[in-house]
């Protein structure tokens, strides 16, 4: 999947009908609404349903988030990067991922929507159930967490600076990865996978190319510019008729 250029406005397109469309974004605060007492409820029927002990419930939940970090390394590295010269796949890459290089200031596809991630969910957690039984209950929540921490990283990494100096290896990964090179720096939340398997850029080589970052941050005025500024209506007029 590559992108030979990004668009720093508007966003992609990717189905004709306009319902279908429209599933296709989200807003954070909607997926962190829509998720928190679904899980909440998860963690109840965990030790109540379920009869967990509360050191279980906090092993399996933690444990969780430990594995979505490389969850999201293995599905950003095979699955959103995927090479295929299936037309078919292309279109699915592009959709999951590869419109999101092509318009990283698209903010309102940076989290899965809500309707496909439900669905998805709900397969995910059928699955962790006939492996786990029992113990998806508080695993799946920690699981679902991860992703939750994981879009709001990769949100905050296109809309603001490293809030701490800590953090800036972070931040500098992913925007190497938009337009440097799409074959390293896969880890959006961390960088722990990236350099355990070999995929992590040197920071220490690689200049910052600020001119191109700023391609990558989300850009405000047009963000605020819909709500900010009038509407204007254009009136196109007909000519006058010549005499004859």
């Amino acid at each position: 999947m590559k992108v030979d250029k990004i668009e720093n406005t508007g966003q992609a397109r990717l189905f004709k009908n306009p319902y279908l469309e429209m599933l296709t974004k989200g807003h954070p605060a909607i997926i962190w609404g829509m998720y928190i007492p679904v899980l909440s409820y998860l963690i109840y029927c965990a030790y109540d349903k379920a009869e967990l002990s509360v050191s279980t419930i906090l092993l399996l939940f933690f444990g969780a988030i430990l594995f979505w970090t490389f969850f999201e390394y293995l599905a950003h590295r095979y699955v959103f990067h995927m090479i295929s010269d299936n037309p078919r796949l292309q279109r699915v890459a592009y959709i999951m991922h590869g419109n999101h290089h092509h318009y990283p200031r698209d903010r309102q596809r940076l989290f899965m929507p809500p309707v496909p991630s439900l669905i998805l969910a709900s397969l995910i957690f059928g699955i962790m159930y006939l492996i786990m039984n029992k113990y998806a209950f508080a695993f799946f929540p920690g699981f679902m967490i991860g992703y939750l921490l994981y879009a709001s990283m990769h949100y905050l990494i296109h809309a603001i600076p490293p809030p701490f100096p800590f953090m800036k290896p972070l931040w500098r990964n992913h925007h190497l990865h938009h337009y440097k090179d799409e074959d390293l720096g896969f880890g959006v939340s961390n960088t722990f996978w990236d350099r355990i398997f070999g995929t992590m850029f040197d920071l220490k080589k690689e200049k910052e190319d600020k001119r191109k970052v700023a391609e990558l941050m989300f850009d405000k005025q047009q963000a605020g510019a819909s709500a900010d500024q009038p509407k204007r209506v254009i009136i196109v007029r007909k000519p006058k008729e010549e005499n004859k």
